[in-house]
């Protein structure tokens, strides 16, 4: 079991049988391929096999533990992007609460000094 990369933003949780290896399935209406073909191994057949199994065993735990990492930064990079946007958010929400809070302060200035010039001149 493992997650499996498919892309940046998306990530499958998958579940392989790496042993024993298994014939690969058959596609639904056609007919098992036989061969009646008699091949003479060098080295004998188990040979093979012993040496073969290792290495695909190897392989595919490899490719499962790189799917797994690659979907960890597919899912930091994701997690991040967002993170940065919703920052901008609140720091766009902020900058507009502070400029208007400075607004209304330079307007109650404003009126304050227009008040006392009144009261002076009348």
């Amino acid at each position: 079991v493992y997650n499996h990369f498919k892309n940046a933003a998306t990530q499958l949780v998958l579940s392989e049988q790496f042993l024993p290896i298994l014939p690969p399935k058959q596609v639904e209406g056609q007919e098992a391929k036989t061969s009646e073909t008699f091949y003479i191994f060098e080295p004998s057949k188990e040979e093979i096999v012993e040496a073969l199994i290792p290495k695909s065993l190897k392989t595919q735990l490899f490719k499962a533990l790189r799917d797994s990492v690659a979907s960890e930064h597919g899912a930091r990079m994701t997690a991040m992007h967002k993170a940065t946007d919703n920052a901008t958010e609140l720091r766009d929400a902020l900058k507009l609460q502070y400029n208007k809070a400075r607004q209304a302060a330079i307007t109650n200035e404003i009126l304050e000094i227009v008040g006392g010039a009144e009261a002076l001149a009348g």
